[in-house]
């Protein structure tokens, strides 16, 4: 059985946020591209759930994130039993010490 993938209600949001900004700053065209780009390579996930690399900012949490990167962004997941939840789409030209805000509001 294939694993559904689910947006969490913050990396929908996430994800949004970089489109409207992108679609503002470079138009539609690149702000489609850059979202098409994220959501390419988190569908390996189907095949693959365990093509990430570990995160090793966010190991005191009790899941085990995993990321892939796109672009300037990583996107941040974990896989439960039937189900991988991206948690995060974080940009990588950020300080790192802010991904541990991952369960908070932005």
């Amino acid at each position: 059985m294939a694993l559904k993938i689910e947006w969490s209600e913050s990396s929908a949001k996430q994800l949004q946020n970089i489109y409207n900004y992108y679609l503002s700053e470079a138009g539609k065209r690149v702000a489609d591209r850059i979202i098409d780009k994220i959501i390419e390579r988190v569908d390996i996930l189907y095949q693959n759930p365990f093509a990430g690399a570990k995160e090793e900012f966010l190991t005191e949490y009790p899941e085990e994130f995993r990321y892939l990167v796109a672009g300037n962004y990583k996107v941040i997941y974990w896989i439960g039993k039937n189900i991988i939840t991206i948690a995060s789409v974080f940009d990588c030209r950020q300080d790192p010490v802010k991904m541990k805000k991952l369960r908070s509001d932005d």
